[in-house]
């Protein structure tokens, strides 16, 4: 596996994501449900352990119950990934959001994506800057992410962050609500993800690049490809992963990248 670092903390360059644990497909209520049933804890945690056995050494996960819960049983069978949290607008403010990624032991955290957006397009973005300034003094790695390249410009202009989470797409309006609404029309285009590749490159910190797959509608070769090919040193990718019909998903997607990495000139082992 290749390793970056992020502020003094190594991290693994393929990070473990956690929607499909927790039923975000956004392919539908139907494909939501079909996640949610898989993934019963026994599941969360023996992905967590492939995860481990592939040189994974990070997972991103939502300040929620429902991440908390398995990554406390999980830990307490001896499980050693890092955490890094992102805050959930459904359980609280975002000062709560980052109180519990310190309960939890979290190595990070950072501003969710859509509430980021959301205080972006509602003129409220400054909102973001004691919020930061609170995970930093809390120990933590400080982040944000986004979907709109807008706010990531705002971001690296206005706070002091230790990284930065960039979505390839941009694929649902954020100015009215915060979060994802499953019965909404997503929409993912190339033209968002040509936009956000490009800013990436002069951004002054580290990015995790994300939602490489469009959801699971593009080709895994082709998206690893292209995420390779504009990733910087300094970048990691993030990935979450839903085998159900295809059980060896998880080792398939980390070689694909790696194999593109070296392709691209980009593996240092």
């Amino acid at each position: 596996m290749e390793f970056i670092r992020i502020g003094e903390t190594r991290v693994s360059r393929f990070i473990l994501g956690s929607n499909p644990f927790s039923g975000f497909s956004h392919q539908g209520p139907e494909m939501d449900l079909r996640m949610m049933r898989y993934y019963t804890t026994r599941r969360i945690k023996e992905t967590l352990r492939e995860a481990e056995r592939l040189g994974i050494d990070t997972l991103i996960g939502r300040t929620d119950h429902h991440v908390m819960r398995f990554l406390l049983e999980y830990r307490d069978e001896g499980g050693r990934l890092q955490w890094f949290a992102q805050t959930c607008p459904f359980v609280g403010p975002q000062e709560m959001c980052v109180e519990r990624a310190v309960e939890g032991g979290a190595a990070a955290c950072h501003i969710h994506g859509g509430v980021m957006d959301h205080l972006f397009a509602q003129g409220k973005a400054e909102e973001a800057v004691p919020v930061v300034k609170m995970i930093r003094e809390a120990g933590m790695l400080a982040g944000v992410a986004a979907h709109n390249p807008e706010v990531i410009r705002w971001a690296e202009k206005n706070l002091e962050v230790d990284y930065y989470m960039c979505s390839y797409y941009n694929s649902e309006p954020r100015d009215e609500k915060e979060g994802h609404d499953s019965q909404s029309e997503e929409w993912f285009r190339d033209e968002d993800r040509r936009v956000m590749a490009q800013l990436i490159q002069g951004l002054s910190k580290p990015a995790v690049h994300y939602k490489i797959m469009a959801a699971g509608r593009n080709d895994p070769a082709e998206a690893f490809s292209f995420a390779a090919g504009c990733m910087r040193p300094v970048d990691a990718v993030c990935v979450g992963i839903y085998s159900e019909n295809i059980p060896g998903m998880f080792e398939q997607d980390v070689n694909l990248f790696l194999d593109n990495l070296k392709n691209y000139g980009k593996f240092d082992k």
